[in-house]
């Protein structure tokens, strides 16, 4: 940690339960700032890297709750309050990384408050619908979720005025952000361990998912249109749609459910190319795959437009609809792409770049900070 960087910094996460995207910057962040605690709804330490657990972890209220490790989410008209609960009066800098409610953390007065958003809460503001999936579940409780689903957006825009600057994982979350808060943001996109992969020149000719199978990730426009073109398609994941997608899949379809790293780090090595059917913040399994020098086919909307560059690392359909990516699909068919193009774009994305971009930007706010005489 740079000298200027004050040593009374606090780290503030979401929630630790796994190691996903968020958890991933995390861990750059714990590097970055080795004796900071971290402050967290609810913490699972067998489920996260050594890295992350080397530092003192500070939950919440909502660790005591009952059954807690399965239904942590069900406490979500409790997370506003338990991240306000904490006590950070003795820090001079925070660093909060936040999908839900970590940016509305209480910051002391004089505290600087920098927070790296990976999306602005999508389950009460744009993917409410696909979240709560409103309509399989009864008119009582969908107006019970509404209404807090309502409280907290307002609470969410009102808390917006403790952060002092926000970054965002990507240009797409920079326009929500400042739909939503009224805000600017730096863009500063998350780390990809580039140096997992290597570049692969042959493929099995299959197509390849590697995704949680979930509603809003539209796997099922990727079986139809599979389906539709009769393409080799394997599938990697697992999650609620899973059964469903299962009875739309044709004879070309494979689902396997979730592999080991190592076996999805082949898969990706295997593959004619990865599709992306769904709209993301950013997306960090185009570029696993584009480490490995395959192209990607991409719904061109999200983060995706961002990483996907026409022609050189893949192609983008317009719409989520099986015209639409048949069409894209068609039109990869007959373009040429270059692996190690490929793969050198995909470092630009490498975790290095992430952890320098990070420290330089924090660095310089708090220089400016601290040089502030209303401080």
């Amino acid at each position: 940690m740079p000298p200027e960087l004050p040593d009374r910094t606090a780290l503030v996460h979401d929630w630790l339960t796994g190691m996903r995207g968020g958890e991933k910057c995390l861990e750059v962040l714990c590097d970055m700032f080795p004796s900071a605690p971290i402050h967290t709804l609810v913490a699972f330490p067998d489920q996260l890297s050594a890295t992350i657990n080397r530092h003192s972890i500070r939950t919440s209220f909502l660790q005591r709750m009952p059954m807690v490790e399965t239904r942590y989410r069900h406490y979500l008209p409790l997370f506003p309050t338990a991240i306000e609960r904490f006590n950070m009066d003795k820090y001079e800098l925070i660093v909060s990384s936040s999908h839900a409610v970590a940016k509305g953390i209480r910051p002391a007065e004089g505290a600087l408050h920098i927070s790296y958003v990976h999306t602005p809460m999508r389950y009460v503001w744009d993917m409410f619908d696909q979240y709560f999936n409103v309509n399989t579940i009864g008119s009582a409780r969908l107006a019970f979720i509404r209404l807090v689903a309502a409280q907290i957006r307002k609470w969410d825009v009102k808390t917006s005025v403790r952060v002092h600057h926000f970054i965002a994982n990507s240009a797409y979350v920079a326009e929500r952000i400042n739909r939503i808060y009224g805000r600017d943001a730096e863009v500063i996109h998350p780390p990809v361990e580039t140096s997992r992969f290597a570049t692969a020149y042959n493929n099995d000719g299959r197509f390849l998912i590697v995704s949680a199978l979930v509603p809003y990730k539209r796997v099922d426009l990727a079986v139809e249109t599979a389906n539709a073109l009769q393409l080799p398609l394997r599938i990697i994941g697992d999650g609620p749609e899973r059964l469903r997608l299962l009875s739309l899949a044709g004879p070309t379809v494979t689902i396997e459910g979730w592999l080991s790293d190592p076996e999805i780090e082949n898969a990706y090595a295997a593959c004619r190319a990865l599709l992306f059917p769904g709209e993301e913040d950013f997306g960090i399994v185009p570029v696993e795959a584009m480490a490995c020098g395959k192209p990607v086919i991409a719904f061109g909307r999200g983060g995706a437009r961002e990483t996907v560059v026409e022609g050189l690392s893949g192609t983008l359909f317009p719409e989520q609809t099986v015209s639409s990516m048949s069409a894209a699909i068609q039109r990869f068919e007959r373009m040429e792409f270059d692996a190690d193009s490929i793969r050198t774009h995909a470092e630009a994305f490498d975790r290095s770049v992430y952890h320098t971009r990070m420290l330089e930007y924090i660095t310089e706010r708090w220089r400016i900070w601290d040089r502030s005489p209303s401080r």
